[in-house]
C-alpha cells in the first residue's frame, strides 16, 4: 500500500490560501510523503466533479478546498463524503463565525482579496519603490521609505524587502561593508525612518557565501568566504547598529517570514512613537 497521500487543493481563486496553509499544516508533521494537485478557479459543480472522480481512483486522497461560495463548498463536502475522501474546508467556518461576530452578511465573492483597491495600488507602489531601491540604490528618495534595511552581504535584505514590499511597506535595503558605506543622510539623521539592522552567525554566513560563489562558479574572491573577515565584518556591522541605536535582528535561522514579521513589529512601535 502506498504511504504517498494525494493532496488536492481546490480553490475558487488563485490558491495562494490553500498553499500556504498546506505549507503550514505539513511543516508539522516529519517525513511525510505527498503530491500536490492543484486546481484554481474552481466555481461550477461539473469541475468539482470531474476532480473528485479523478481523486477516488487515487491511493490516500484528501481533499483541501477554499470555496467562499456556500452551495459550491456544501456539494464538494456531499460528493467528497459520499466517496469517502476525506475533505477540509479552510474559510466556511471562519466567514460564518466573522458574519455573526459583525452582524453583516458575507459577499462570498470569490478573489475578493483581489480587489483592485486602494489597499492593492497601494502594494504595487510598494513593489515598485522597494525594487527601484534594491541594493543601496536610489539613495536621495531614501526618505520616502516605510522601512530601511541594512547588513552585510547575504543577509536576507532582498527577499526580506520584497516580502514586506507585498505587504504594502515602501522598503530599502542597504549593503553593509563598513560604516562608510552607511549614506550619509542616514549618519546625519538615523531616524529619518524605521532603519533596522540584520546580523546572522558569522559560521552561518561562511556556508552561505560559499554556496552563493559556487552557483556563480566563482573561485577568485577568496576574502568574501574568509572566515575571519566575515567576523570582522559582522562584529562591525553590529558595532554601527549599536553606535546609531538601531534595532536589529539575528537572521542565522529565522526564515524570510518570521524576519518580516519581527520588521513590522518593530515597524508599529516605530510609527507610535514618531
Amino acid at each position: 500500500m502506498s504511504n504517498t497521500y494525494q493532496i488536492y487543493l481546490i480553490s475558487d481563486s488563485t490558491g495562494e490560501t490553500l498553499d500556504r496553509i498546506f505549507t503550514a499544516i505539513k511543516a508539522q508533521f516529519k517525513n511525510i510523503k505527498y503530491k500536490i494537485h492543484t486546481y484554481s478557479f474552481t466555481r461550477t459543480n461539473n469541475q468539482i466533479s470531474k476532480i473528485l472522480s479523478e481523486a477516488e481512483k487515487k491511493t490516500n486522497p484528501i481533499i483541501l478546498y477554499s470555496i467562499v461560495d456556500s452551495n459550491l463548498a456544501k456539494y464538494l463536502a456531499k460528493t467528497s463524503r459520499e466517496k469517502e475522501i476525506p475533505c477540509f474546508g479552510v474559510l466556511g467556518d471562519l466567514i460564518l463565525s466573522f458574519s455573526k461576530l459583525l452582524n453583516q452578511k458575507a459577499s462570498h465573492q470569490p478573489s475578493g482579496q483581489h480587489a483592485l483597491n486602494d489597499e492593492y495600488y497601494k502594494r504595487i507602489e510598494a513593489i515598485q519603490f522597494t525594487m527601484n531601491h534594491d541594493d543601496g540604490n536610489s539613495i536621495k528618495e531614501i526618505k520616502k521609505s516605510d522601512i530601511i534595511l541594512l547588513g552585510v552581504s547575504r543577509t536576507s535584505k532582498t527577499p526580506t524587502s520584497i516580502y514586506l514590499a507585498n505587504k504594502g511597506y515602501k522598503t530599502s535595503n542597504i549593503p553593509l561593508i563598513n560604516e562608510d558605506s552607511i549614506p550619509q543622510i542616514l549618519r546625519e539623521n538615523p531616524k529619518i525612518s524605521c532603519v533596522i539592522g540584520l546580523n546572522t552567525e558569522p559560521e552561518r554566513l561562511v556556508d552561505i557565501r560559499k554556496n552563493r560563489m559556487n552557483s556563480l562558479k566563482e573561485t577568485q574572491n577568496k576574502s568574501y568566504t574568509d572566515l575571519d573577515k566575515i567576523r570582522k565584518e559582522v562584529g562591525n556591522a553590529k558595532n554601527a547598529f549599536k553606535k546609531y541605536k538601531w534595532p536589529t535582528i539575528d537572521v542565522t535561522r529565522k526564515s524570510v517570514e518570521e524576519t518580516a514579521a519581527s520588521i513590522i513589529k518593530i515597524y508599529e512601535i516605530y510609527k507610535k512613537n514618531v
